[in-house]
């Protein structure tokens, strides 16, 4: 028995390396969005490769830009932006300018491109199918607090950098329906009606694109908004 172990064992150490390669080398048929080296779409579902896939967009403006074009038309109005320095000591790189998706916002926003795709995807395949499965009718606003702050984490000295002095959080307050119906998560978050089901539905369904989601019962701090980072990895709290 543990010779047979030590073969599997030694087998498995040959075949890994392989698979990867022919994942890469495409010398088989894998779905793109089962793919880790395929480009990401926007239209693709989420897998278990989706959140490692724009992660690697950090520092791959170009790659992450052909992905965001890959929106339908009526998904998305964006504008890619220069590097800048809004603030000194908080320099962006890798950013566009959100102006309008599926949905219209309160404003528009400026965000690194992996933020703005991680959105666009959240919202074609998370936030709509949970509002119509909650309330048969699509989201139509979204009110948010903004990406950039040029800031410490709840601005301690002490702290490091937030994911919003680089643009890469995107704080949600609030969204209305098509029936003109808000729903906010400081004053819907708690509760057992179908507001605050549908809120603790979008939470879940939001921990699938974005690194870090925080929400009111993480700490009072969040007790009004989402909180949707790219930093990290399925931290959902």
């Amino acid at each position: 028995m543990k010779r047979l172990s030590q073969i599997l064992v030694l087998l498995l150490l040959i075949a890994a390396p392989l698979f990867v390669l022919g994942l890469h080398q495409q010398w088989w048929s894998v779905p793109r969005h089962w793919n880790p080296f395929m480009p990401l779409h926007v239209t693709d579902p989420v897998t278990p490769v989706t959140g490692w896939k724009l992660s690697r967009l950090e520092d791959r403006p170009q790659a992450c830009l052909d992905a965001l074009n890959t929106a339908p038309e009526d998904a998305l109005d964006h504008l890619p932006l220069e590097d800048y320095t809004p603030v000194e000591s908080c320099p962006l790189t890798n950013v566009v300018r959100v102006r309008r998706t599926g949905v219209t916002f309160n404003n528009s926003f400026v965000a690194r491109c992996p933020l703005a795709l991680a959105w666009v995807m959240f919202e074609r395949h998370g936030l709509q199918p949970a509002a119509r499965e909650q309330f048969g009718q699509p989201v139509r606003t979204v009110w948010h607090y903004g990406t950039f702050s040029c800031r410490n984490i709840y601005n301690r000295e002490e702290d490091r950098r937030s994911d919003h002095a680089t643009a890469s959080a995107l704080d949600l307050a609030a969204l209305t329906l098509a029936d003109g119906t808000r729903i906010s998560v400081q004053d819907d978050w708690d509760g057992e009606g179908d507001k605050a089901a549908f809120l603790r539905s979008l939470q879940n369904r939001a921990c699938e694109y974005f690194g870090t989601v925080l929400g009111p019962d993480y700490n009072q701090a969040h007790a009004d908004h989402f909180h949707l980072g790219l930093r990290g990895f399925r931290i959902c709290r």
